[in-house]
């Protein structure tokens, strides 16, 4: 490695964020550049550890340690290929991946990780800057067509992958801009926007099409697809949110966090936020804002917090969040040994920004006023118990703990349970899995229809993005096996290491 004794020399920095007084007032990015001092420093610390496990902990087997020793020694070149020839799109997970690769790094072990999320961030921002980024010439086309419906981030990569194997691609979107859940679900102030674009127009420079406002099932018939494509991939998400059925759950005031959070999005974007371009489902009727409001955020995950972050930057009142198991460790514990992701607390940006954080909760009622509008929760304390394994195993309401709390704002943001069957999923009849999802098996991503593939959440179930990418790029491999009777130009994650390493 380009410095041995690095990780011995140098403890893990993050970069500067904008102060919170200044960052809340706006919707812009607010985490700040690395210094090349400081670059130089972080990559220097990745270990020469003879066995890499942050290859493991990557869903796309990122070679982390080549390129670390790429940026060390400032061959930006080769760090951009070595990241790209497993991410299409390290400027999404340089942003807002969870870092699995970080739990399992080596150092990790008695030391702060490696900063590898940051670097990736870095490197493709660099390449960008530097001009490496350049549409890439496809050479020879098959004459073959693909259809991807949806374009999140597994659409996109399977869509990207599929264009580089000389396919011709369309990527249906049922939104009005391309991104799925990027554009319409992650906050600006963690992912502006202009970074999708810049994405989507290099691929339409490759020869992608993106057909917008185009709800496959509702405006855009399915059959036409079948017909049409010699392939299909079901890119749509796991878009179902999970329901709170309590008493009062009809109240004025009671909305999923999505329908908050892609309403702001759409201002932010100089759009009507309750324009219904998409024929979407679950359109609302009015606007949803925190301001001057007691919000309570019900949910205690990534989504929860990108709703504390939105409240805050609308001037709520007060925002509590609330979360229903017990509040996690701080650090490991013998039931979560490196290298396994430890469940452990997890403080964000937006939690840094304010935010009344409370564990073991439950709300028992909505309570609303004369006219039908939210004023109050009413929340009981949870004990939980748990099982052999330390993990929280079954809860009893605390005796005497029940009381009402005000609030004119709560926000649903307890996860997805399963993709929305109704249109597409149910005029193709595919067989859905023991959770609703839809079926396919893991190697091959076929469904039970001919020549109609999925991947992403629609097929694994509410995942991360750096899952949805690795299940892109898989289903497109599997695609072109089956456009070109059986060999693929596609590598696996695990040839392209290969490849890399040695």
């Amino acid at each position: 490695m380009g410095k041995p004794t690095g990780f011995l020399e140098f403890t893990r920095e993050l970069p500067s964020k904008r102060s919170v007084e200044e960052r809340v007032g706006d919707y812009k990015e607010f985490v700040n550049r690395y210094s090349d001092e400081k670059l130089n420093q972080q990559s220097g610390r990745c270990m020469n550890c003879g066995v890499p496990f942050c290859h493991s902990g990557c869903p796309l087997g990122n070679v982390i340690p080549e390129f670390n020793d790429a940026v060390y020694n400032k061959e930006w070149k080769d760090a951009y290929d070595i990241l790209t020839s497993t991410n299409n799109f390290p400027e999404f997970t340089g942003r807002i991946c969870p870092a699995p690769c970080e739990s399992a790094c080596v150092l990790g072990i008695n030391q702060p990780a490696i900063a590898i999320e940051e670097i990736e961030k870095h490197i493709i921002e660099i390449a960008f800057e530097k001009n490496f980024v350049q549409p890439k010439k496809i050479n020879k086309r098959t004459g073959k067509k693909v259809a991807v419906v949806g374009s999140g981030p597994a659409g996109l990569a399977a869509a990207a992958q599929l264009n580089y194997a000389g396919h011709t691609v369309t990527v249906f979107e049922r939104d009005d801009q391309p991104g799925g859940l990027l554009r319409y679900g992650i906050p600006d102030f963690k992912l502006e926007k202009w970074v999708i674009d810049r994405r989507v127009k290099l691929m339409e420079e490759e020869g992608v099409t993106f057909k917008c406002n185009a709800n496959v099932g509702v405006n855009v018939n399915v059959n036409d697809l079948l017909r049409e494509f010699h392939a299909i991939v079901l890119a749509g998400g796991s878009t179902v949110p999970r329901d709170l059925n309590v008493p009062g759950r009809e109240l004025d005031g009671v909305y999923f966090a999505m329908q908050f959070l892609k309403q702001q999005n759409k201002r932010n974007a100089n759009l009507d936020p309750l324009a219904n371009a998409a024929i979407e489902s679950n359109i609302l009727s009015a606007e949803v804002l925190a301001t001057g409001k007691n919000v309570v955020v019900i949910g205690g995950g990534d989504t929860g917090s990108d709703c504390v972050g939105t409240s805050n930057r609308h001037k709520a009142t007060s925002v509590t969040q609330f979360e229903l198991m017990p509040m996690p460790p701080t650090g490991r514990t013998q039931f979560m040994p490196w290298p396994t992701y430890p469940m452990t607390l997890k403080t964000s940006s937006s939690h840094e920004e304010g935010a009344d954080r409370k564990w073991a909760v439950a709300t028992k009622e909505f309570i609303g006023d004369e006219n039908g509008k939210l004023k109050a929760l009413k929340i009981v304390d949870l004990e939980w118990k748990s099982s052999a394994d330390g993990r929280p195993a079954s809860f009893v309401e605390r005796e005497g703990s029940e009381r009402i709390i005000p609030c004119e704002l709560a926000l649903l943001a307890m996860g997805f349970v399963n993709p929305q069957y109704a249109g597409l999923l149910e005029q193709l009849g595919v067989d859905l899995d023991e959770r609703k999802n839809v079926k396919a098996t893991e190697k091959e991503y076929k469904t039970n229809i001919n020549k109609v593939f999925t991947a992403g959440d629609m097929r694994r179930g509410q995942s991360l993005v750096v899952w949805a990418i690795s299940e892109g790029r898989e289903c497109a491999r599997k695609v072109d096996e089956f456009l070109s009777g059986g060999i693929s130009v596609l590598e696996t994650k695990d040839q392209t290491a290969a490849a890399l390493m040695f």
